[in-house]
């Protein structure tokens, strides 16, 4: 755990194997650096906030 509020710092291996892409139902990728799941197909990533992955596209940010 990260901090006094017991915050994951990783995400459940397992959420990793049944989540997909929103827009490409693609896989996705976890940046651990910048707690997001990254799909490539869309080139979005999703950010995760309190070890809860956000799937908005509104939420996601746009990749180059």
């Amino acid at each position: 755990m990260s901090d006094t509020f017991h915050t994951p710092t990783a995400v459940d291996p397992r959420l990793l194997e049944v989540l997909v892409c929103p827009v490409t139902r693609g896989t996705l990728s976890y940046d651990r650096e910048r707690q997001e799941l990254v799909s490539k197909g869309a080139k979005l990533a999703f950010p995760i906030r309190d070890g809860v992955p956000i799937m908005l596209t509104e939420e996601a940010r746009t990749l180059d």
